[in-house]
């Protein structure tokens, strides 16, 4: 395996739509350490970058980072406000 093609984690859902679900679910904003939380009990399996890549193309965006999950969910989850 290249150095371009080193392991990655990817989240069974995606991540954000896991936190997405969970924050419908308790109808407010989730805390950071719920959604610390969350990350640490998802599904993921580690894949070789350029698989995440396809399937985050196949999926039409990008999931979030789990070691920046609390910020980047910060700035996403506006993006899903009814």
């Amino acid at each position: 395996m290249s150095s371009d093609d080193d392991l990655v984690l990817q989240f069974i859902p995606a991540l954000v739509a896991i936190l997405l679900n969970a924050e419908r679910e308790k109808g407010s904003p989730l805390a950071e350490e719920e959604v610390l939380e969350i990350r640490d009990g998802a599904t993921c399996m580690r894949l070789p970058r350029s698989s995440a890549e396809a399937v985050a193309a196949q999926r039409g965006y990008d999931d979030l980072d789990p070691e920046r999950v609390w910020e980047q969910w910060q700035s996403v989850r506006t993006q899903f406000e009814d």
